[in-house]
């Protein structure tokens, strides 16, 4: 959604409160698409800070399906969006280098939503566990750990020996 702000751009000590729904069903990261399953609305508070600026604050909370790093099995993760951002109208000086770099911005104009698409982005988890104690799976068969035990041999043997273990088997008599 396009939003126009010229008239906070330009309202000294003006406040302006909108909330709008959040549209999105799926959330792309690092290559992947996850489902979102729960979603709040977005609530977004702009005030007028001075000459052809804005003090933007936002919020939003989701919930969103990714699989589990060890067991690949679902898991429903929360994710709590809260940013701040100062917008500065296109014809100031003194504009920063990070307030030009502001994708979501051009002129008068914000885009919320890769405002709030890149918010989402930067909360996303790092690593997602279905639980702190996830076995995971079965680097030999793929079973699922956490249901059962396949009974593999997953022993990996130190390469640093493999030279020690050539010697002892070329000395092994037959």
């Amino acid at each position: 959604m396009i939003m126009n702000l010229t008239d906070v751009f330009t309202s000294e000590g003006k406040v302006k409160k909108i909330s709008q729904t959040y549209d999105a069903g799926n959330v792309s990261y690092m290559g992947e698409n996850y489902p979102v399953v729960d979603k709040s609305d977005v609530s977004l508070t702009f005030t007028n800070i001075g000459t052809g600026r804005i003090l933007l604050e936002g919020e939003l909370s989701l919930t969103v399906e990714i699989p589990c790093d060890r067991c690949l099995q679902s898991v429903e993760v929360p994710i709590g969006v809260s940013f701040v951002h100062e917008l500065t109208a296109p014809n100031e000086e003194n504009v920063s280098e990070e307030e030009e770099e502001q994708c979501f911005m051009s002129g008068y104009e914000l885009d919320t939503d890769t405002l709030i698409s890149n918010e989402i982005l930067i909360n996303m988890p790092v690593k997602v566990l279905c639980r702190e104690e996830c076995k995971g799976i079965c680097p030999v068969c793929g079973q699922n750990r956490n249901e059962k035990e396949c009974g593999c041999d997953t022993f990996v043997p130190d390469p640093r020996m493999a030279a020690i273990k050539d010697i002892f088997n070329a000395n092994k008599e037959v």
